[in-house]
C-alpha cells in the first residue's frame, strides 16, 4: 500500500522543477533589466598572475560613443560575487557598468596565499585595471565599492592606485568597514585625496567602527561612531578632528572638488548586503559623484524581486531533495529500498516521553555549550582564521564541520545510553528500525543519495549556464562551483557525515512517534530541536548587542553570524531525512544527502587559503 505522498510524488517533483526554472527566469529578467543589461561570466588571468572570476553587467546605453561610469563591487570575507546582487542589479539598471568580483580565495577565483592578502587589492585593483580600459567605460569615472573585507579590498586598491603612474580610481564607497584614518606614524591622514568617498557604518556592526584605548579596549560602541575622532577626521578630510568642525551623518561635505559622507543605518554587519536602506545610500552616493545615465529615485529598487525568486528556487531545490529520491524508488536500480508502507511509529508512554524530552534538552544544551567552547579555543582560532598551515584550506568550514562532528558523536553516545537503559527493554529493534539495515541496503542507499545530489547540483549548473543565477536567500546559497571544490569537499564530508548520519538515526529510529496523535508535530519538534541551540545563541548575542552596544564578551561576532545559515540547514535537514525515511526505513539515505549537500554548499561559499 503506497503512501499518499508517494502517490502524489510526481506533482511534488514537477513542482520542484517548476520552482527552480521560474526562479532562474525571474532572476535573469531582473538582473538583465528585462534584456537591456548584458551579463557575462568572466574568468581571466590578472596582472598579479592569479585567475579571477567576475560578473560583468553592461547596460545597452554604454557604448564607445557614450562611455558610462563603471563600478567594481566586492563581497566580504567567506562569501562570493553573488552577495553583491542588490547592488549590481540596482546600479546596472541605472546605466552604470558594474563588475562584481570573486576576491582571490573566494568563489571561482584562484585560492589566496596566506602571505598575499593584499595581492592586487585582493583582486579588486587588478579588475579596476581591466575595467578602465573597456571602450564603453568612461576612464574618468571608475569607482570601487565593497562590503566588509570587500571594503578593505577597496582600501588596499586605493593604496595601490596612489602608487600608480596614472591613478584609475575616482570614487570609493565602503560598506561596513572603516576607512583609513591614520598614517604609519599614527597621525591623522587622508589617503583618498581628491577621490569622492562614502561610508555606510552600521550602528550594530560586530567588527568595525569602534575607538580603542592604547591597550586595545573598546572605548565607544559602533552606534556612537559618528561622534568619534575617527569619523570626524574622515569627514574633515584627514585633519586632526580637534581642528575641524563637528560634522553630521547623512550629509555630503566637499573640499577641493571631493565629497565625503557617512551613513549610519541601524542594522548589523551582515544585514548590509540585503538592506534596502544601505542599497539606497549606495545609489545616492554614486548619483552624487557619477550622475547615473538612467537616473531613478534611490528608493525605486527591484532587487528584492530577484531575492524572492532565488529564495523560491532554494525552496524548489529542497523539495527536489525529497521528491527525486522517492521517484528513483520506482526504478529497477533502487526499487529494493522502497517500503510498501511507512515504518511502524513507536508507541510512547510517560517514561519514554521523559527520555525523549530529556534527550532533546541534553542535546540542545551540549550543542550550544560546545559551539561557544569551540569558538574560544586558540588552536581552533588558528585553523578557522587560516593563521596556521594545515591541510584544511577552508578554516571557517573546518570550524563548523568540527562542531558538527562533535555533536554527532555526542548524539551517538546519547542514543547508546537510551538504548541500553530503556529502549532495549521496551521493544526498540535496531534492525527493524533501520539502525542496522545490512550492508547491501546501506550501500544501495548511499548510491541513491549520490545520484540525488549529483542530479540536484546538475540542475544548478544548467540554470547557471543559461541564466547566470543561483538559488539563495541572504546567507544561504546553492551555487555552481569549480571542480577544485569537489576535492576540497572530500576533506570535510567525513565530519558532516558523522553528524547528519547520527542525526538522521536519532530523528527517525529513536525519536519517531506521534505527538497528540500527529507525526508531523513530532517532525516539527525535532526540526526545532535541531536548530534551537543556534537560535538561542543568536538571540542572546543580538539582544546583548542592542541593549549594551557590544556583543557578548568572549563570543566573537563572526561566530553568531556563521549560525544564520546553520539555523536554516539544521531545521530543513530534519524534515528531509524524515520524509525519505518514511518511504525507505533507511535513515542513512537522508543522512548522506544532507551531509553531501551541506558540504558542497559550505565549500563553495567561503574562503580558500593555501600556504
Amino acid at each position: 500500500m503506497r503512501t499518499t505522498f508517494l502517490k502524489r510524488n510526481p506533482f511534488w517533483l514537477a513542482l520542484s522543477l517548476v520552482l527552480m526554472l521560474v526562479s532562474a527566469i525571474v532572476s535573469s529578467a531582473v538582473q538583465t533589466n528585462l534584456g537591456s543589461v548584458a551579463v557575462k561570466d568572466m574568468r581571466w588571468e590578472t596582472p598579479s598572475g592569479q585567475r579571477i572570476s567576475a560578473l560583468l553587467f553592461t547596460p545597452d546605453g554604454a557604448t564607445a560613443d557614450a562611455p558610462a561610469p563603471a563600478i567594481v563591487v566586492s563581497h566580504g570575507w567567506w562569501n562570493n560575487r553573488e552577495m553583491q546582487s542588490a547592488n549590481y542589479v540596482e546600479l546596472a539598471r541605472r546605466g552604470y557598468v558594474v563588475v562584481s568580483i570573486d576576491m582571490y580565495g573566494h568563489g571561482n577565483s584562484s585560492p589566496l596565499r596566506n602571505d598575499q592578502l593584499q595581492l592586487g587589492g585582493t583582486g579588486m585593483y587588478d579588475v579596476v585595471k581591466l575595467v578602465a580600459d573597456l571602450p564603453y567605460v568612461n576612464p574618468d569615472q571608475v569607482g570601487v565599492s565593497g562590503h566588509s573585507n570587500g571594503a578593505r579590498a577597496a582600501n588596499f586598491s586605493v593604496a595601490l592606485d596612489n602608487e600608480a603612474d596614472e591613478p584609475l580610481i575616482d570614487a570609493v564607497f565602503l560598506v561596513d568597514n572603516d576607512p583609513v584614518y591614520r598614517d604609519d606614524e599614527g597621525g591623522y591622514t587622508d589617503i583618498y585625496g581628491t577621490r569622492d568617498v562614502g561610508v555606510s557604518a552600521a550602528q550594530y556592526d560586530e567588527f568595525f567602527f569602534r575607538s580603542y584605548s592604547p591597550e586595545g579596549a573598546a572605548l565607544t560602541p559602533p552606534r556612537e561612531y559618528i561622534s568619534t575622532p575617527n569619523a570626524q577626521s574622515f569627514l574633515n578630510f584627514g585633519i586632526d578632528p580637534a581642528e575641524g568642525e563637528q560634522r553630521e551623518a547623512g550629509e555630503f561635505y566637499s573640499q577641493s572638488g571631493a565629497d565625503r559622507i557617512i551613513y549610519t543605518p541601524a542594522e548589523s554587519h551582515p544585514w548590509g548586503t540585503i538592506s534596502q536602506t544601505t542599497v539606497a545610500s549606495q545609489i545616492e552616493f554614486w548619483e552624487q559623484v557619477f550622475p547615473a545615465p538612467n537616473a531613478m529615485d534611490a528608493g525605486a529598487q527591484v532587487w528584492q524581486i530577484k531575492e524572492t525568486a532565488t529564495a523560491i528556487g532554494l525552496i524548489g531545490f529542497g523539495i527536489f531533495l525529497v521528491a527525486f529520491p522517492r521517484a528513483l524508488l520506482r526504478t529497477r536500480a533502487f526499487a529494493g529500498l522502497q517500503l510498501t508502507e511507512p515504518p511502524r511509529v513507536a508507541a510512547t508512554n510517560r517514561t519514554g516521553l521523559l527520555w525523549f524530552w530529556g534527550g532533546l534538552a541534553v542535546s540542545a544544551l551540549f550543542s550550544g555549550w560546545s559551539y561557544v567552547w569551540l569558538s574560544q579555543q586558540s588552536f581552533m582560532a588558528g585553523i578557522a582564521f587560516n593563521a596556521v598551515p594545515t591541510i584544511f584550506t577552508q578554516g571557517a568550514v573546518f570550524f563548523i564541520a568540527t562542531w558538527a562532528a562533535i555533536n554527532g558523536i555526542a548524539g551517538l553516545i546519547i542514543m547508546t545510553v537510551f538504548y541500553l537503559a530503556f529502549g532495549k527493554k521496551n521493544g526498540v529493534d535496531l534492525r527493524a528500525g533501520g539502525v542496522l539495515p545490512g550492508w547491501r541496503k546501506l550501500l544501495q542507499g548511499i548510491g541513491l543519495g549520490a545520484v540525488v545530489v549529483a542530479a540536484a547540483f546538475g540542475i544548478v549548473f544548467v540554470l547557471d549556464y543559461f541564466f547566470k543565477t543561483d538559488f539563495r536567500f541572504w546567507v544561504v546559497a546553492v551555487k555552481a562551483f569549480e571542480a577544485d571544490k569537489l576535492w576540497i569537499a572530500l576533506l570535510y564530508i567525513p565530519f558532516f557525515l558523522v553528524y547528519f548520519m547520527a542525526n538522521s538515526v536519532a530523528i527517525n529510529c529513536f525519536n519517531r512517534f506521534t505527538l497528540r496523535g500527529r507525526e508531523w508535530l513530532n517532525t516539527l519538534v525535532l526540526a526545532l530541536a535541531n536548530a534551537i541551540a543556534p537560535i538561542v545563541l543568536v538571540i542572546a548575542q543580538y539582544a546583548t548587542f542592542f541593549i549594551s552596544g557590544e556583543t557578548i564578551p568572549g563570543f566573537g561576532g563572526i561566530f553568531s553570524i556563521w549560525l544564520f545559515p546553520v539555523i536554516v540547514i539544521l531545521s530543513v535537514s530534519a524534515v528531509i531525512s524524515r520524509k525519505i525515511y518514511r518511504e525507505t526505513g533507511n535513515p542513512y539515505i537522508g543522512g548522506f544527502i544532507n551531509a553531501a549537500v551541506v558540504t558542497l554548499i559550505s565549500v563553495s561559499n567561503t574562503l580558500t587559503v593555501t600556504y
